[in-house]
């Protein structure tokens, strides 16, 4: 009954993400929204819709540090398997507006977050304050926004915005459904096999709840829609941080706990991966296949490194040490290359 829980749970939670993203996104479209806007908004809202009552209801039910595993985790897989995955299907263009704001944004924010969980705790405080950071990083991006008005629409078309409204609202109901689903069978597996439930909520959970972005993302790449893909995975992250880390604290009788490897361990590489996107974008207007590998390369590094520790096996530390010795000469070569390329293109212009 675990694993049929913990599969009807994802399977329901992807059909209830695509029903949202696709008819949010119709709407956000017919109401003259930008498809930068879009991806940074109703797509990366809606598809991160599964971790917010994942989370929510893990607090809710006092499985705290699995809440903000959720986060932490979702946002680690975001950034190196779904933007590397959907650079390796194709080649990725940057928008300049990312590189400006959404990226140092995401970076700010993930410190901000590590800054309000270093006690131990996130307070209801801040978690307000997180939530109230997203909903002025929302009006002001919809300012902002160079989308024109929308065009007169016809009856039939009105009829079709009316049907996505309904299905928008039973995408919701399916994705709380399949939230509660996935997070009550995740915690009797961790129980079962003795694992640490932060650690189930950095793998098991935070991969499920994400497969709404990653189906959108490699979706968007194969359209031709790169711009959408990458607003996805950075309008995700923001909302995780501060949208879904923000409702999470403020439910439950007690503050939103965060265990000491969140802390010392995840929250860091949470970081790092922000970190690793500043060259990479910076350097260039795109993220190409190799870079995508890498991003890739580290995330199964990552997961299992966090098997190893769980299981205390024996190869853990000679594991971290090899890593440790294979991702910092992989990123600087990475790195070299983007920046030779970007000064190829240069002098050749």
């Amino acid at each position: 009954m675990t694993y049929l829980s913990i599969g009807l749970g994802v399977l329901i939670l992807v059909v209830g993400g695509e029903l949202l993203v696709r008819h949010s996104s119709r709407l956000a479209i017919g109401l003259g929204v930008s498809p930068l806007v879009v991806g940074l908004t109703v797509v990366a809202f809606g598809t991160s819709s599964p971790e917010l009552i994942s989370s929510v209801y893990g607090q809710w039910i006092g499985k705290g540090s699995l809440a903000v595993g959720n986060v932490v985790g979702s946002n680690i897989f975001n950034v190196l398997f779904i933007l590397g995955l959907s650079a390796v299907v194709t080649p990725l263009l940057v928008n300049a507006k990312l590189l400006r704001i959404e990226v140092p944004v995401v970076l700010a924010l993930s410190l901000l977050g590590f800054g309000f969980a270093y006690s131990g705790t996130i307070s209801g405080v801040e978690a307000g304050l997180l939530l109230s950071i997203l909903i002025g990083y929302t009006v002001w991006l919809v300012r902002s926004s160079s989308g024109q008005p929308p065009d007169e629409t016809s009856d039939t078309e009105q009829t079709h915005w009316g049907i996505s409204t309904g299905l928008i609202f039973l995408a919701l109901a399916l994705v709380v459904g399949g939230g509660q689903l996935f997070v009550t069978g995740s915690v009797q597996l961790a129980r079962t096999f003795g694992i640490e439930e932060s650690v189930i909520g950095l793998t098991i959970v935070a991969a499920g709840t994400s497969l709404p972005e990653l189906v959108t993302s490699v979706l968007a790449c194969l359209r031709g829609e790169g711009e959408i893909a990458v607003g996805n995975v950075l309008g995700s992250n923001i909302f995780n941080i501060t949208g879904v880390l923000g409702l999470s604290g403020l439910v439950g009788a007690e503050a939103l706990s965060v265990s000491d490897g969140l802390l010392n361990f995840d929250m860091p590489i949470m970081i790092a991966t922000a970190v690793i996107c500043l060259p990479i974008f910076f350097t260039g207007t795109r993220i190409d296949r190799c870079e995508g590998a890498v991003f890739m390369t580290y995330y199964v590094g990552y997961v299992v490194y966090l098997v190893l520790n769980a299981t205390d096996h024996a190869a853990t530390a000679s594991f971290a040490h090899a890593m440790l010795w294979f991702v910092v000469p992989l990123t600087l070569l990475t790195l070299g290359a983007v920046g030779f390329r970007q000064f190829g293109a240069e002098a050749a212009e």
